[in-house]
């Protein structure tokens, strides 16, 4: 017997497919399934053994309500591997212009002692600012087609965050723990609200390459493996092993064996969450075998909804197929969905050069201006939360007056909201004159989650998971606060 989609899982990497089941049929305790009841019904695990384990012990992945009424229902989150400068996209400098090549003191001990930085220099923006929309926020010449969408955005000025290197600013954009591994926050809010769609994970990333931390991004770590990321690499195949390579009336007969087996071998381990987990990844397993190919076939798309993202009739990757790709999964009910721009390889990382920018922002630019435009003409930008964001700024300076690029920069960077419960055309806070340090309503990561989670329906402080006899959080232990201004 060829176990064939037993198989496929285990072949495909774990980390991309621990994700969740789907509710069964035949249990008296659970609901009917939606998706596929008239297709596979009497199929897959009927009675399973997962089916029976939840019915004892509850169901990780069932919708749940929030803590309070919710403007929010799913979340993309689209992030800018590297670090995009703020002083050349989205927070003009005319002083700066004006002291270009001016040497300043570096009379803070965080500059002052950092090698390379005993004489700096300021560094002008090297694109041009306009006032866009009618709200007159400004954004540089680098993303025309975002700028047309400024009185939908929230636009913070302020951002700051706790770390200088690549690995530690994106693992704590992620997860709210700059040094440790932690759930990211696709995990957290999918467990709290569980998912709707039995037949695709909850949290979704698509990304043609790692980015910098890893798998550790999209990680549930000790929060129940149900919860952990899906990754989806753009492609002739974005999801590994999802197609049957048997009849399904085989495959049936199959996984009718493999569950005696699984029964047998979990009967003796039933506290081992992993094991459990990796149950869970067979059920939803049969069930995308259908669903991915569907949310994946672009094919009953128009010619003008592909020409708005930039892609061709038979294109299968790019940041426009990404932006597309993911308005279809929030459509099937994906809760959480991540558009990593590009791999660690190629990305907004700008030391050389900043003329790097210019082939990044072209990539990105009309997809996510796109994506937004099509989710107000379907009906679901009033529920569905974006973010865009990077793990930190670059800086004003260098260390030599005609450097053409600049360096990382924690203290000081650009982030934007648009959506569900989202004040559009806002600016929030502000830098210094030359984009130095924030200089009015400084926002810290911890507050940027503590605002998602809100608009998600959940107190930061309250959404918690006890792991090895302590409560932790998205936001950590530290002060973290709503940015309230930016609220609809």
């Amino acid at each position: 017997m060829s176990l064939s989609l037993w198989t496929n899982v285990q072949t495909t990497s774990h980390l991309s497919l621990n994700f969740g089941y789907h509710r069964t049929m035949s249990h008296p305790h659970l609901p009917r399934r939606s998706f596929l009841a008239s297709t596979v019904a009497g199929s897959l695990l009927l009675p399973g053994i997962v089916s029976q384990l939840l019915a004892d012990s509850g169901d990780p992945l069932a919708p749940r309500q929030p803590h309070f009424p919710a403007k929010a229902k799913n979340v993309i989150f689209l992030f800018m591997t590297g670090g995009v400068s703020h002083v050349d996209t989205f927070d003009p400098k005319p002083e700066l212009t004006k002291q270009h090549g001016k040497e300043i003191k570096a009379n803070h001990p965080e500059i002052k002692d950092r090698p390379g930085y005993e004489r700096i220099y300021l560094k002008r923006p090297q694109w041009e600012f306009q006032p866009h929309g009618q709200c007159g926020t400004e954004v540089s010449t680098l993303f025309p087609h975002i700028a047309t969408c400024v009185d939908d955005i929230a636009l913070i000025r302020s951002m700051h965050t706790s770390h200088s290197n690549h690995y530690n600013a994106t693992l704590g954009m992620h997860t709210g723990s700059f040094n440790f591994s932690r759930p990211s926050i696709g995990s957290w809010i999918t467990y709290g609200l569980g998912t709707l769609n039995r037949n695709l994970p909850g949290f979704v990333v698509i990304a043609p390459a790692q980015t910098y931390a890893g798998t550790q991004v999209y990680a549930s770590d000790f929060l129940p493996g149900a919860h952990q990321g899906t990754l989806v690499v753009p492609g002739a195949e974005p999801i590994a092993n999802v197609r049957p390579r048997v009849p399904l009336d085989q495959q049936q007969l199959e996984l009718a064996a493999l569950q005696e087996i699984n029964a047998e071998h979990f009967a003796a381990r039933q506290d081992d969450a992993q094991l459990l987990a990796r149950l869970q990844t067979f059920e939803t397993a049969f069930g995308m075998q259908m669903a991915v190919p569907d949310a994946f076939d672009f094919a009953t798309e128009t010619a003008e909804t592909l020409n708005s993202y930039g892609l061709a009739a038979d294109q299968k990757s790019g940041f426009g197929w990404q932006c597309l790709a993911a308005r279809r999964l929030i459509e099937r009910g994906v809760r959480f969905v991540e558009l990593i721009d590009v791999g660690s390889s190629n990305n907004w990382d700008a030391h050389g050069d900043m003329m790097t920018h210019v082939p990044l922002a072209k990539n990105v630019d009309q997809p996510i201006a796109a994506l937004i435009k099509d989710l107000k003409a379907r009906g679901l930008f009033d529920e569905t939360l974006i973010v865009w964001t990077t793990e930190f700024g670059r800086t004003p300076f260098n260390n030599t007056a005609d450097a053409p690029g600049r360096e990382h920069h924690p203290w000081a960077f650009s982030s934007w909201l648009a959506g569900a419960g989202v004040k559009g055309g806002t600016v929030h806070g502000s830098t210094d004159e030359i984009g130095l340090w924030t200089a009015d309503k400084p926002v810290h990561v911890r507050d940027f989650h503590a605002t998602i989670l809100h608009l998600m329906g959940f107190d930061h402080h309250r959404l918690a998971y006890r792991h090895a006899g302590l409560d932790f959080r998205l936001t950590g232990v530290e002060p973290a606060h709503v940015v309230q201004e930016i609220l609809a």
